[in-house]
């Protein structure tokens, strides 16, 4: 049997807004699978979502960069170990390097990006600073021609959250304005069509077992099913969703009026993905002073 922690129960609590014993009893079942456990959940109570589990878990900076004539752009996230450093000068100084390297090498990955020079540089700011510092990941979009389309980015006040979006028609407003409302609201696909099929068959499972605890005749039941997977659809994707400037338009009904179509986007957020150790700093220092007698 897993043990379950109560770190664990917590987080589950805090992705689902469930009391502590069903979370419990339900990483118990699950066998410590927390995402199996949310899925069980929804199942079984009706929860319609749990909240992502891109939690931020790591500190640091997104960065992009984009060429003048706007056919070409760079995003990158580099990582430091606290929000502290992330704001340290020679920490940003590594990073605006880093993103200018990954810009003028269009096929470097980011173990050719610290090759080109930044290695070297990466391990005496590590050594300077006393934290661990890495690039994670970089993108790119890009058209052949200028006149093909255009790329444009937005990046958040906090340097938290960055789009790279590709446009094709439009301008540089337009195309800045949908890159504000992906990091806003954070669509996983640009079309319905996009979606995965993993991901529809997934949810379908599970308002099934909502819909059937109903107990509503079959042919509602698969009516309701249908109607909750095309809200769903609806609210992941990107054309599909109410624009954040202007709610009584969709993304959809922006392009259309502008002539544009969106091509690609890449959202990148400091460290989602990333599972952080909490530390409780309290019973550290007080495990170090009984350490130290």
């Amino acid at each position: 049997m897993a043990n379950i922690t109560a770190a664990m129960v917590k987080d589950l609590r805090e992705r689902t807004g469930l009391g502590m014993m069903d979370c419990k009893k339900a990483l118990s079942e699950a066998e410590g699978d927390i995402e199996k456990a949310i899925d069980d959940l929804r199942k079984a109570s009706g929860m319609k979502a749990a909240k992502k589990a891109s939690r931020v878990a790591a500190d640091g900076i997104v960065i992009t960069k984009v060429a003048s004539d706007g056919n070409y752009g760079v995003i990158l996230e580099v990582n430091s170990e606290t929000d502290f450093v992330a704001r340290d000068e020679s920490f940003l100084s590594f990073a605006n390097d880093a993103v200018e390297a990954a810009f003028a090498n269009k096929d470097a990955d980011v173990p050719a990006i610290l090759a080109s020079g930044l290695e070297d540089q990466r391990e005496k700011l590590v050594q300077k600073i006393g934290e661990n510092i890495n690039i994670r990941r970089v993108a790119r979009l890009q058209f052949a021609d200028a006149n093909e389309g255009i790329v444009e980015s937005y990046v958040h006040s906090n340097n938290r959250i960055a789009v790279l979006i590709s446009l094709r028609g439009g301008d540089e407003s337009l195309a800045k304005d949908i890159a504000m409302h992906i990091a806003a609201v954070n669509p996983m696909v640009v079309r319905a069509e996009d979606v995965p099929e993993e991901t529809l068959a997934k949810e379908s499972e599970i308002y099934s077992a909502q819909a059937r605890e109903s107990g509503k005749p079959e042919e509602i039941i698969e009516k309701m099913i249908s109607g909750r997977l095309k809200k769903f659809v609806a609210e992941i994707s990107l054309l599909e969703q109410q624009f954040v400037k202007d709610p009584d338009s969709t993304i959809s009904d922006l392009l259309k009026a502008a002539g544009a179509d969106v091509v690609d986007f890449v959202r990148y957020e400091v460290g989602e993905g990333i599972e952080k150790e909490e530390v409780d700093f309290a019973a550290e220092v007080a495990a170090q002073i009984a350490g130290s007698k």
